[in-house]
């Protein structure tokens, strides 16, 4: 093993300590730290009837919908809310909510050393944006309609209309609202963007570019479009009962469910954290990144999630025998469950079984970027409770997975914990946590 850890990364050498100081969540479970938590607890799922649209036409009538979020509580720069999308108000409402976790006001952090790096997929325009420009159009044997789009229909959308749709949005937002004029990126990696963000933030402390960065993901797949398109690449549940609907690993799974979402971290420079008194949840031991490539062989078998872990390990300067637990990505769908158990049993070899597995999707299933920094946000407090969630639905264990999977919560018994993603595509990300 120690030959393929050194084929997928390089050492890290001496590197600052970077650490968490805040923790924003909007989900379907909760909104904020605590109503996220006690849901995660007490076995409470967020999955339901789709109910803010008509679903009688779409594949998959249930969704992990969030439904008492109201952007006016938490965005500061209210008259930007007109050009922002669903997906970016739970961004930067999330933002907002781990800043004040931080303990962070004006002044605690040089603007110029604060910076942005933030997660984002696909943000899906509702048809009434579009609906008065495209009205010459509904006739398509009618040509004269099209001459006329330069003159009359394109004035008909706002001018700031894109404005709401760019994936980049989320960060430019969180970086006004905060007053953030470090570095700013965005990452647009779907289920890997958050762990990947995450990492982009520890390079800029690393290098010394900033001393804090405001870390998260956001997304939200409750629209009409993002359905039937999400339907036609990957699998949905066709259960009836949203309770059954997500089961990770299990054997009778089928599929996954689309969601909402959004989770934001702040993190420090450890010496910067001590000096302002900042109360720590962890420290972000390291990260690592990884895709299958080319040929069948490599993604069956998950390679690029395989490199990712063993470059997380390699960079935490650790053996993977100190890992307490694993967050898994548990997509709940038959091959990417099997693809991620396999390469479990790859990087672990014979105690891969042993190593006990929470699959936090089962709680608010998958929603792209967001849905793993929410599982980041789970993976994060299961250290600061020192308690392992159980994964709902887990009752029929898959014998082609045979992985340690939490029926029940758990007592952690270790300080260290793997969290994982991967994409449809193969890129795959992995952090190692350590509690403080």
């Amino acid at each position: 093993m120690a030959r393929d850890i050194a084929s997928c990364s390089t050492p890290s050498g001496t590197l600052p300590r970077v650490v968490v100081t805040g923790v924003g969540v909007i989900s379907p479970i909760g909104i904020g730290n605590d109503r996220f938590w006690n849901s995660l607890e007490a076995g409470k799922s967020g999955i339901d009837l789709l109910r803010s649209l008509p679903s009688e036409s779409l594949p998959c009538k249930l969704a992990a919908e969030i439904s008492d979020f109201d952007p006016l509580q938490y965005v500061y720069q209210k008259k930007f809310l007109k050009v922002m999308s669903r997906d970016i108000q739970l961004g930067v409402s999330a933002a907002s909510l781990a800043m004040k976790d931080a303990g962070l006001i004006p002044g605690d952090v040089a603007p110029d050393r604060l910076g942005v790096e933030f997660g984002a997929g696909h943000i899906s325009f509702t048809p009434d944006e579009l609906a008065s420009a495209a009205r010459d159009f509904h006739d398509p044997s009618n040509r004269e309609g099209y001459t006329r789009w330069g003159e009359d229909a394109l004035g008909k959308i706002a001018p700031l209309w894109l404005l709401r749709q760019l994936p980049n949005m989320p960060a430019c937002h969180v970086a006004i609202e905060h007053d953030a004029r470090g570095p700013n990126n965005t990452i647009t990696s779907a289920d890997a963007s958050a762990l990947l963000a995450l990492q982009e933030g520890m390079r800029c402390i690393n290098r010394g570019h900033a001393d804090a960065m405001i870390i998260g993901a956001c997304s939200s797949n409750i629209h009409p479009v993002d359905i039937a398109r999400i339907s036609l690449y990957d699998t949905l549940s066709t259960q009836d009962d949203p309770e059954q609907a997500v089961r990770p690993f299990d054997r009778d799974r089928d599929g996954t469910i689309v969601g909402e979402g959004a989770a934001v971290f702040v993190i420090e420079r450890y010496e910067h954290a001590i000096a302002r008194g900042a109360e720590i949840y962890c420290e972000i031991l390291g990260v690592g990144a990884g895709c299958d490539g080319h040929g069948y062989e490599n993604g069956s078998g998950g390679r690029g999630l395989v490199c990712a872990m063993n470059a997380a390990i390699r960079r935490s300067d650790i053996s993977p025998k100190e890992i307490g637990h694993i967050n898994a990505h548990g997509k709940s769908t038959r091959r990417d469950d099997w693809l991620e158990a396999r390469a479990y049993h790859q990087l672990f070899g014979d105690v891969a079984h042993r190593i006990p597995v929470t699959a936090l999707k089962s709680y608010f299933g998958n929603f792209d970027a967001g849905a793993g920094a929410v599982e980041l946000a789970g993976a994060i407090l299961s250290l600061r409770h020192q308690t392992l969630p159980a994964t709902l639905n887990y009752r029929h264990p898959d014998p082609l997975c045979r992985l340690n999977v939490a029926r029940e919560p758990q007592r952690l018994r270790s300080s260290i914990a793997m969290t994982v993603n991967r994409t449809a595509v193969g890129q795959s990300a992995a952090a190692i946590l350590r509690a403080v």
